[in-house]
């Protein structure tokens, strides 16, 4: 069978674990050569492991992306390592949940600098090579995708921060994809509901009990199920953008 993405590179933020981790599969699996980002080198390193051992290539950058400085190397080590930059998937994110009142500030700042910030300086210096990917690369098309949130759809309480930094990725993502539309690079948002992840266990364990009362017992996404969506849009002809995705839990309100 045709591997879709035989060929291509891709970047992937956040790729030690959950979402990231997956969608570093899921794009290997469809043949695209991975640059693996975050800040675990260990657990990069094992992943990019599992990747060449099922016979695709992957390349180990370690990175804390929350620096314009960090992100932009992140991208010229991808360039340098894979030779182009063809997808970006921006995913590494944290949630720290909890009253607005009293709030710890650095837990605001640490979710801005990642979710937002970090996000941004990645795209940034990704688009003049997913411009050139898109006017020179057989495909003729290159792809962002930005992981935001429902919260980044519907603020909650006890989100206040992480929701404003997710209704900022969405902002971004339209303007950037109006942006770029001509020149064929692709802007994307997915926002997931309930997403079994080790996202939530960043909390103290009275939110985290918060979280699980407040979901109910429902069967939460797994991380393949978004990685899935990302490997759909990126896949699409040259004609067709997706430009938002929302993906729930069947039984989340």
């Amino acid at each position: 069978m045709t591997r879709r993405l035989e060929g291509t590179a891709a970047l992937v933020t956040g790729a030690s674990s959950g979402i990231g981790h997956a969608t570093a599969l899921e794009l290997a699996g469809e043949g695209a050569a991975v640059a693996l980002v975050g800040r675990r080198e260990d657990r990069l390193t094992d992943l990019a492991a599992q990747i060449t051992d099922a016979g695709g290539k992957a390349l180990v950058v370690p990175a804390d992306i929350t620096t314009a400085e960090a992100a932009a190397e992140a991208v010229e080590r991808t360039v340098d390592g894979l030779g182009r930059l063809d997808i970006l998937v921006n995913n590494a994110g944290l949630m720290l949940l909890g009253p607005t009142p009293g709030a710890d500030l650095n837990d605001w700042r640490r979710m801005i600098d990642i979710n937002l910030m970090g996000l941004m300086y990645t795209a940034h210096a990704a688009v003049p090579h997913l411009v050139k990917a898109a006017a020179d690369e057989p495909r003729q098309v290159a792809d962002i995708v930005n992981i935001s949130s429902l919260a980044g759809r519907n603020a909650y309480a006890m989100s206040a921060v992480y929701s404003a930094t997710k209704f900022g990725v969405n902002a971004f993502s339209e303007s950037l994809r109006q942006e770029l539309a001509r020149q064929h690079v692709r802007v994307s948002v997915i926002e997931p509901g309930s997403v079994d992840t080790e996202l939530r266990t960043h909390n103290p364990e009275v939110i985290q009990q918060h979280i699980v009362s407040a979901l109910g017992d429902i069967d939460r996404l797994q991380s393949h199920d978004i990685a899935d969506t990302v490997g759909y849009i990126v896949t699409r002809p040259r004609h067709v953008a997706v430009a938002e995705l929302l993906v729930r839990p069947t039984e989340q309100a």
